[in-house]
């Protein structure tokens, strides 16, 4: 069974940081694509970062370039977001999704989510 949970969440002040863990079981962690995803009440769910199978490749949506960072250790089938300068508009629950295929976070399995909230 395909288990990701997700911890790290919590709630900081406007430009503090968080990080965010994702520890994977049930499948082998170094094979799958892995996104992380947020969701704000009343809003869509958005890609926040993708990172490949080795961690060679990774991007940003455009809103944390240069925020956060994402990174992957196979050997502890755990993925990470390094979260800083946070602002009010990163909070949202934040999920890890493991995908096949670039693009497909939106129908592929992801975890019960962290909550991080930022307050102004």
């Amino acid at each position: 069974e395909v288990q990701l949970v997700e911890s790290g969440g919590g709630l900081v002040q406007s430009g503090g940081s968080l990080r965010l863990s994702c520890e994977a079981s049930g499948y082998t962690f170094s094979d799958y694509m892995m996104y992380w995803v947020r969701q704000a009440p009343g809003k869509e769910l958005e890609w926040v970062s993708y990172i490949s199978e080795s961690g060679r490749t990774i991007y940003y949506t455009e809103s944390v370039k240069g925020r956060f960072t994402v990174s992957r250790d196979n050997a502890k089938n755990t993925m990470y977001l390094q979260m800083t300068n946070l602002k009010p508009e990163d909070t949202a629950r934040y999920h890890c999704v493991r995908v096949t295929k670039l693009g497909a976070y939106r129908s592929s399995p992801r975890g019960q989510g962290t909550q991080v909230t930022v307050s102004s």
